[in-house]
């Protein structure tokens, strides 16, 4: 009686604190880019809250607490119990948590007790005998649940309710035929290839066909509920079978592959990638309607590929309006995208970028109305058993850290597979969060086709070699129900191998078709051998306008004094002059001409609102009520393009992951990632070398990115300095022997004034083409009096500059000329003052990649007398610019220099200050005497 009472309590408690997991990110107003009633869906109305507490519910579970509790013990270790293993070496557990004895049921008891209140279905009531028997039957078959972790009574209600209803999700006679053939298929296509490319590593879905069921019930069901566009990422394991059995992806296409011959289209600048990494999007008809279905392009490095199909995902409903970007204030917005992330069963618990992922899975900015995740458990890694793979008990629990359901499905039951499948999408759909289907199989063949895997794993395999497959097993059981005759699933294997031979004999005769810039890029061009000039100024009245807007807020808007007085009022006068114009202000006039133009803007980072050195202050909060207010998004009444300031997680890897998804979807957006630090990137550097450097190279994905990296030798030590400039400029394939144009992979710059980074930033959009563009951004000079510019620098006519000689000398007093790159210039002016060196001249690098070889020469033109060349950079000798521009000067420029600046050391700076204040007064002897 005890344990019921506090039982009662709690659910009279929960009742008042349903919506305590809703967040508003400050403001209940919203801003561009967040939407505070996407996060309402799914919550019950106060009616609705109520209904789960009449009084005939409350006299059932008071009166059968301890039926309640044993319920509540199945839904909690049930899945413990389940048969989930279709290799049946799992040891089946006896559990001491649904030992009848605990509850005081007899197991043979005939008494008749009511439902409701206590287990969903349409019974009214049940035996006590037959009840545990319907709960073996729920809980521990072939298909298993955890979702008691959920953070709502109504997710959980909701949950138990279809799950303990899942058998009235009908799976027709005449579906169940095609789940066969579907299945058989894929089976042939790996027999096939296997056959014809035996020394070929096709990652096949042998062991794991059944997932394929997986992805036609998400389509179907995606179809009728008009979700529109499905964004996929999938490792390699059962890729190729999904691609052309599903996808409609030609497989001449991967026969081509096969015999070591190009999937790229003739006169597209790329090198390709391996067949594994192979992508495709197709438009799919389903219940009448088209699904658009795009799958991802994916690395070697293991998940690497969620956040990027996360940021792609968002980036479309962003184009449709959709989710956060609905402009409806009456009524819930639909969310018509959806993200599927596959994952490996081993990667998926081992790898860090998954919690990353998840961490920003409902944050603002980030969120996409939930991801559906199918976890493909082979129960192995490359050689490493499951319990030596991972701590927990499943490779799914990552899941349940952030509130997330998980069902489990045993692989040879391809009906409990669909069902896993709609249920797993309807929660999403319901709730607007991510839930797990953990897709429990195994593998054919070793972690390749060319891997023994029984060097390993002895005992699994002599299970799976001595077995039949998913397909033949699911196969046999329809024709041993008369629901088909095996001559009529044998034909459909035949007609499916014949297309693949007619395909396999077309594969010297095919040219591949472009795929590359379609749709919304259709317009844009791959980059040229030339590097070409860009006018990127704007009208000075347009440039007083937006700056003047960028400042502008309501009169009742709480403002902070300090913002008030050197942001906001000393914007405005600066504006008003048209000189002095500050770094902050160039950047707001780049974003608000972009914006006017009708481009989007968005930029992502830790802290990127205010600005990590307090200077940006693109969003204002007031004071009194925490409401963001945005100017920048109030230029107009007909504005039709936005910014979106997201202050993002603390990640990296998973963060610049999903701006890079979302640059590659549309190419009018301006994408911008910001390190709090320029060094932080290192956290991301699997996306950098996997995805940004190389995407276009590899797969002919254009993105515009922008990596804001703030860098200076400033005395902040190790770990604040250096934005390693260095290696970027190596991951780069610029040429130390030949002239670079703009098809290099990245663009790699140091600027020095405001309006080159204005330049640089409006240059990303204007242009027919898109390049990744790596800037080493400032930090002291943020706010210097010296690294200022004029509206005059920004107007119509003006653009960026890749080299910016000395304006402040005599050409013809010239003898020694010094190169350098980036705020070091600031630090070589003064110093030339002090020492009144007019014969110095300070020629200052703004891009380094692509390196700038024809103004290099003409800048040299201007000094006849010089004798003496120097590369001076503030960075250690085996940092920064020097082994890159070293060999160029010399190659291209016909110039020896000689280096003037720290000397090697193994992290980026020193620590100790009065090093630090030594090192400064080296790099400027070396640079004068």
């Amino acid at each position: 009686m005890l344990l019921c009472r506090m039982h009662m309590r709690l659910l009279l408690k929960n009742k008042n604190v349903l919506t305590s997991s809703v967040t508003f990110y400050h403001s209940k107003l919203g801003v561009y880019g967040y939407n505070p009633r996407c996060r309402t869906k799914g919550l019950l109305d106060s009616q609705s809250k109520d209904n789960l507490y009449t009084s005939e519910v409350l006299k059932n579970r008071l009166k059968y607490a301890n039926v309640v509790q044993l319920i509540d013990s199945y839904r909690n270790y049930g899945h413990l119990k389940a048969k989930l293993d279709p290799l049946k070496l799992k040891e089946e557990k006896c559990l001491p948590e649904l030992d009848l004895r605990l509850y005081g049921i007899d197991g043979t008891d005939k008494t008749v007790i009511p439902t409701l209140g206590l287990l969903h279905g349409n019974s009214t009531q049940i035996a006590l005998s037959e009840l545990v028997q319907t709960l073996e039957r729920l809980y521990c078959s072939s298909i298993a649940a955890e979702f008691q972790h959920l953070q709502t009574l109504e997710e959980r209600e909701w949950f138990a309710d279809k799950f303990e209803t899942r058998h009235e999700i009908e799976v027709s006679d005449t579906r169940k035929v095609e789940l066969a053939k579907l299945m058989l298929r894929c089976e042939a296509f790996d027999h096939f290839v296997g056959t014809k490319f035996s020394n070929v590593k096709r990652y096949g879905g042998e062991g794991g066909e059944s997932m394929m069921v997986c992805f036609e019930e998400l389509f179907h069901k995606c179809a009728l509920n008009d979700v529109k566009d499905v964004v996929i990422c999938m490792p390699h394991r059962g890729r190729l079978n999904f691609m052309t059995c599903l996808l409609n992806f030609p497989p001449v296409i991967v026969f081509r592959k096969m015999k070591g011959l190009s999937e790229i289209p003739v006169g597209a600048k790329s090198v390709g990638d391996v067949l594994s990494h192979l992508y495709t999007s197709v438009d799919l008809p389903y219940a009448g309607k088209q699904v658009h279905v795009s799958l991802i392009p994916n690395p070697s490095h293991l998940e690497a590929n969620n956040p990027v199909a996360v940021g792609k995902a968002r980036s479309k409903l962003q184009t449709r309006s959709s989710g956060d970007y609905s402009v409806d204030s009456e009524s819930q917005p639909k969310n018509d995208v959806l993200c599927l992330q596959v994952h490996g069963d081993a990667s998926f618990a081992g790898q860090g970028i998954v919690a990353e992922t998840f961490c920003f899975a409902n944050a603002p900015h980030f969120e996409t109305g939930g991801s559906v995740h199918l976890i493909v458990n082979n129960q192995v890694g490359f050689t490493t058993e499951s319990e030596r793979g991972r701590s927990s008990q499943y490779c799914s629990d990552i899941a349940k850290v952030n509130g997330y359901p998980v069902i489990h499905v045993n692989g040879d039951y391809p009906e409990d597979v669909l069902r896993a499948t709609s249920l797993a999408f309807d929660y999403r759909q319901k709730f607007h969060k991510d839930v797990i289907i953990d897709y429990i199989c195994f593998r054919k063949w070793g972690h390749n086709e060319m891997d023994e895997p029984s060097f390993t794993q002895p005992r699994m395999y002599q299970v799976i070699n001595n077995r039949q497959s998913i397909p033949d097993l699911y196969s046999k059981s329809l024709i041993q129900a008369g629901l088909c005759e095996d001559k009529h699933l044998q034909e459909n294997v035949t007609t499916w191998t014949s297309q693949l031979n007619n395909n396999l004999e077309q594969v010297s005769s095919h040219e591949v078709k472009p795929f590359h810039l379609q749709g919304l890029w259709s317009s844009f061009v791959q980059a040229g051998d030339q590097i070409t000039t860009w006018d990127t100024g704007v009208p000075a009245d347009i440039l007083k306008y937006v700056g003047a807007r960028s400042v502008t807020v309501p009169q009742d808007l709480k403002v902070h004094p300090t913002i008030k007085k050197t942001h906001i009022e000393r914007r405005i006068n600066r504006l008003t002059e048209g000189t002095h114009l500050d770094w902050a202000t160039g950047e707001a006039l780049a974003f608000g001409s972009l914006l006017h133009q009708g481009y989007n803007v968005r930029i992502s980072g830790q802290d990127v609102g205010r600005g990590t050195f307090s200077h940006r202050h693109c969003m204002i909060v007031d004071q009194e009520t925490d409401h963001i207010y945005i100017p920048l998004n109030k230029l107009s009444e007909t504005q039709t393009g936005f910014l979106e300031v997201a202050n993002s997680v603390l990640s990296e890897e998973a963060v610049l992951g999903f701006e890079y998804g979302m640059s590659i979807d549309h190419p009018n957006t301006l994408v911008i990632w910001e390190a709090q630090f320029g060094d932080f990137f290192n956290g991301a550097q699997p996306i950098i070398d996997t995805y940004v450097t190389c995407g276009e190279l590899k797969w002919l994905l254009q993105s515009g990115i922008v990596m804001l990296l703030p860098h200076g030798m400033d005395g902040a030590g190790p770990e604040h300095s250096s934005c390693r400039i260095e290696r970027f400029l190596q991951q780069c394939d610029s040429k130390e022997d030949g002239v670079d144009g703009d098809d290099v992979n990245i663009q790699i710059v140091n600027p020095t004034t405001p309006a080159q980074y204005f330049h640089l930033l409006r240059r990303q959009m204007v242009r027919n083409f898109r390049k990744p563009l790596i800037v080493a951004a400032p930090k002291m000079i943020l706010r210097s009096p010296a690294a200022v510019s004029s509206l005059a620098d920004m107007e119509s006519g003006t653009h960026f500059h890749p080299v910016l000689a000395d304006p402040d000398v005599t050409p013809a007093d010239v003898t020694r000329v010094v190169f350098c790159s980036g705020k070091h210039y600031y630090s070589l002016v003064t110093e030339r003052e002090t020492r009144a060196a007019r014969h110095v001249a300070l020629v200052r690098l703004e891009s380094l990649c692509p390196f700038p070889t024809n103004e290099l020469q003409e800048v040299l033109k201007k000094y006849p007398k010089a004798k003496q060349f120097i590369w001076s950079q503030e960075e250690h000798r085996n940092m920064g610019a020097w082994t890159f521009v070293q060999p160029r000067f010399q190659n291209l420029v016909g110039c020896n220099l000689k280096y003037a600046g720290r000397k090697v050391l193994g992290i980026p700076a020193v620590g100790i200050g009065e090093l630090h204040k030594a090192e400064v007064t080296d790099v400027l002897n070396q640079t004068f005497v």
